[in-house]
């Protein structure tokens, strides 16, 4: 019983941080925080679920028409998380565009505020995401046997924000932080990094396994953009900010998404 109440807590926890889907409250502990990371992908597969349901509205029933589809589909992460990850995305634009040194950079990650580089790549970002779901969309209502065939590929595309979020959860207990305070090192010291990277890395496997068996391509260029994201938002970290934070983690959760997106619009495209 003390161990399903042990689990229960790390659940409500994840998600409390990690959406804005209601949860219970209490007061928490330290020991409350050490396993959550283990359901920070819980969150994806929501997001993922949600995703699905709405491909699968729109294609199965009347042709809503390729704009509402992807204006529903952008929304959904941001109502999920509440924008979450897309802060940390547009704070990490500003001072990677800001060509200062380490400790500014640090600095400006902290800023409240936003600057002309965030809006400008957050604008660019959801031009490139609008684009690819369009693309998946048409290609989806001309496709023979649309709602499995292309439906599996559709179904790879919403396990990436699985995905996505065990590979950020794996950099955090594994990575060096870039700042001996803050959200994400706290997160860092009170995880129980042993059994949380354990569970991450089985998770990691299940999803990997699950996108190959799918659709075999797809599945495994999705996981190399991911793996290619994830050396990128490592190299990166450590040269510029001289390792991660919580700003970086959410942009590398973002840019992963994006990226195996794009990938899987111009697999569609040529399948």
């Amino acid at each position: 019983m003390k161990g399903i109440k042990k689990i229960a807590k790390a659940f409500i926890v994840a998600f409390s941080i990690y959406s804005k889907i209601p949860m219970p409250r209490f007061t928490w502990e330290s020991e409350d925080m050490k396993y959550h990371l283990c359901f920070f992908p819980v969150v994806g597969a929501v997001i993922g679920g949600a995703e699905f349901l709405w491909y699968f509205i729109c294609c199965a029933g009347k042709d809503l028409g390729a704009l509402p589809f992807t204006a529903v589909a952008l929304a959904i992460p941001i109502l999920i998380t509440g924008g979450f990850h897309v802060d940390g995305f547009m704070d990490t634009c500003d001072a990677l565009h800001s060509y200062q040194d380490r400790e500014k950079k640090l600095e400006i990650l902290k800023d409240p505020h936003i600057g002309a580089f965030a809006v400008i790549c957050l604008a660019g970002y959801l031009l490139l995401a609008a684009g690819a779901l369009s693309i998946l969309y048409d290609v989806a209502l001309l496709g023979d046997g649309m709602l499995w065939e292309r439906g599996s590929s559709v179904l790879v595309l919403c396990l990436s924000f699985f995905l996505a979020r065990t590979l950020s959860g794996i950099s955090v207990v594994t990575m060096q932080g870039a700042k001996k305070k803050g959200m994400l090192q706290t997160f860092s010291d009170t995880a129980g990094k042993k059994t949380v990277l354990g569970v991450l890395i089985a998770e990691l496997s299940v999803c990997c396994i699950g996108m190959i068996l799918l659709q075999p391509i797809l599945g495994l260029l999705s996981i190399a953009a991911a793996g290619a994201s994830y050396a990128y938002y490592a190299a990166m970290s450590k040269k510029q900010f001289g390792g991660i934070t919580g700003d970086l983690a959410g942009y590398f959760v973002s840019i992963t998404e994006l990226v195996v997106l794009c990938v899987g619009a111009i697999f569609t495209l040529i399948l």
